[in-house]
C-alpha cells in the first residue's frame, strides 16, 4: 500500500546537510558512529512514527514519503523553502541587556545561551554586551538544505 495523506507511518531515518554531515537519525549505530549519540546522552533512537498531513514533520519529508510503501527506502532531498525556511533577519532581535538579564531570572547572560520564550519559541544569544543583547530565533537547520535516507518500515 503507498503512503497517502492520513495514513501513520513509521520510518527509519538519518539526516544530512550538504556537507555530509548527519544532524539527527533514529538509528543507534549512525549516532555513535557520527557523534551523535554523544551530545545527545540518554536519547532514545528509534523509529519514527507520524500521521502523514499533520505537520509534525516537515513539509518537504511529509512530501517525500508519499506514494513509498513498506519496506521501500529512498533518498529525499529538500530545499530550504519546505524544510526550516531561509535564514531571515527580522528573526534577529536586539534587547536592552538589562530588560534581558531581568527576563533570565539570574541566569548569565551569554553568547550560546539557549533561551525560549513564553510562547515556546527556541532562540540562542548570538552577541552581548553591557548595553544590547542579540538573539537569533532562526532555527538551527534555517537556511540548509537537507537530504534524509529513509526507510519505511511500517504503514497504517
Amino acid at each position: 500500500m503507498a503512503i497517502s495523506e492520513g495514513d501513520t507511518v513509521t520510518i527509519e531515518y538519518t539526516g544530512r546537510l550538504d556537507d555530509g554531515s548527519v544532524f539527527d537519525t533514529s538509528l543507534a549505530s549512525v549516532a555513535e558512529e557520527e557523534g551523535l549519540a554523544e551530545d545527545q546522552p540518554g536519547r532514545d533512537y528509534q523509529p519514527l512514527t507520524v500521521e502523514i498531513g499533520s505537520g509534525r514533520i516537515i513539509e518537504g519529508l511529509e512530501d517525500g514519503l508519499v506514494g513509498m510503501e513498506v519496506g521501500e527506502e529512498d533518498t529525499v532531498e529538500i530545499e530550504p523553502e519546505q524544510a526550516y525556511g531561509e535564514r531571515t533577519d527580522d528573526r534577529v532581535v536586539e534587547y536592552d541587556a538589562d530588560e534581558f538579564a531581568e527576563m533570565l531570572a539570574g541566569r548569565e547572560v551569554e553568547e550560546g545561551l539557549e533561551i525560549q520564550t513564553e510562547e515556546g519559541l527556541p532562540g540562542e544569544v548570538v552577541d552581548a554586551d553591557g548595553e544590547t543583547v542579540t538573539v537569533d530565533f532562526n532555527h538551527e537547520l534555517a537556511g540548509e538544505a537537507l537530504t534524509f535516507e529513509v526507510e519505511v518500515v511500517t504503514v497504517e
